[in-house]
């Protein structure tokens, strides 16, 4: 639905070049959850404000459904973006209108009718969860309820895109899941796609199909989450992991010393984490596991699970292991042979 070509971004700061993207190609597909995932300043605000061409490419193009926006008139401009939602970090709501008003505020620009604007309002209130609070003033709510105001706003010209510049990062974590969650509910009921960009990634895991990673304005590694989480390709989405606490660490590495027998991490995910899988490796093949490190979560809707083992058997049953754990479905990285 939306592909970036050799997309170049560059300002002029204090009489110098500052190159904010730097030949970012890259394809977002109709109807999925894609996240965008980096440090501040990587370049992600700017990456995702090209989309609806708040920030217009030094180089390149940006193409939705096959259509070079960069190329549109100021009036085929506006036109798409009535097509693109979008909702922010510190929720920009107007402090002196009513719930109601901030969501009829784009419809009123547009030239809706007001009997019709205020119906809209009040369906994409219920929607969100807020029917019983359209007279409130954005002051009167808090911060969660203020960004289901922002989303109920983005959602109120029926857009086929939505935009989530940091939407969830002034929220506390309990909130945070509760806006994931209505986001994932949005996407699934009205088939929008959604792209987010973040610098979490218990957000990704939470909510995206695919997923990139920005580092100093180039996109490093994407794919599917599941992929990404389970075998990152690149140091910085190592680093990010890392972070996170979502790889465990490195703290198996000072257990690794005082084992002996192969090291291996097992990767696990769908049907496959559930199974007993080590007491069947036991069992059968006659091995002796010592797991060092573990994690078990979901990503999305898909459970997974990551097991970092050291096994000793004999060189037969070793040998069979690869095949066993090929059946099972699981992905198997030697680290210590």
């Amino acid at each position: 639905m939306i592909d970036l070509e050799n997309i170049r971004k560059t300002y002029q700061s204090a009489g110098r070049a500052v190159h904010a993207l730097a030949d970012v190609s890259l394809s977002i597909h109709e109807g999925e959850v894609f996240g965008i995932i980096g440090r501040s300043g990587a370049g992600k605000s700017t990456l995702i404000r090209l989309l609806n061409l708040l920030e217009r490419p030094s180089e390149g193009r940006v193409r939705v459904d096959g259509e070079d926006i960069t190329a549109y008139t100021d009036a085929q401009l506006r036109e798409y973006r009535r097509t693109v939602g979008m909702i922010f970090q510190h929720f920009n709501l107007l402090r002196s209108r009513t719930v109601l008003d901030n969501v009829c505020f784009p419809l009123r620009l547009s030239g809706m009718p007001r009997a019709e604007r205020l119906a809209r309002a009040r369906e994409v209130l219920d929607l969100v969860g807020l029917a019983d609070h359209a007279h409130k003033y954005p002051g009167q709510l808090s911060g969660g309820q203020q960004q289901r105001v922002g989303i109920a706003r983005a959602l109120a010209s029926r857009p086929r895109i939505l935009l989530c510049d940091e939407a969830t990062s002034a929220l506390d974590p309990e909130t945070t899941q509760s806006i994931l969650r209505l986001l994932q509910d949005i996407n699934l009921r009205l088939g929008l796609t959604i792209v987010l960009i973040t610098h979490s990634m218990d957000v990704i895991r939470a909510v995206c199909d695919r997923v990139a990673v920005i580092e100093r304005g180039h996109i490093v590694e994407t794919g599917p989450v599941l992929d990404v989480f389970l075998h990152p390709g690149h140091d910085a989405t190592r680093a990010l992991l890392s972070e996170s606490g979502l790889d465990g660490g490195e703290g198996w590495r000072t257990l690794a010393e005082g084992v002996s027998g192969r090291l291996v991490k097992l990767s696990f995910r769908g049907e496959a984490t559930g199974r007993p899988l080590l007491s069947r490796l036991s069992r059968d093949l006659s091995l002796d596991l010592s797991i060092l490190q573990g994690s078990v979560g979901r990503i999305k809707d898909t459970p997974y699970g990551q097991l970092i083992v050291a096994i000793e058997g004999s060189d037969e049953h070793l040998q069979a292991l690869a095949p066993v754990l090929e059946q099972a479905g699981v992905h198997c990285e030697v680290l210590r042979s």
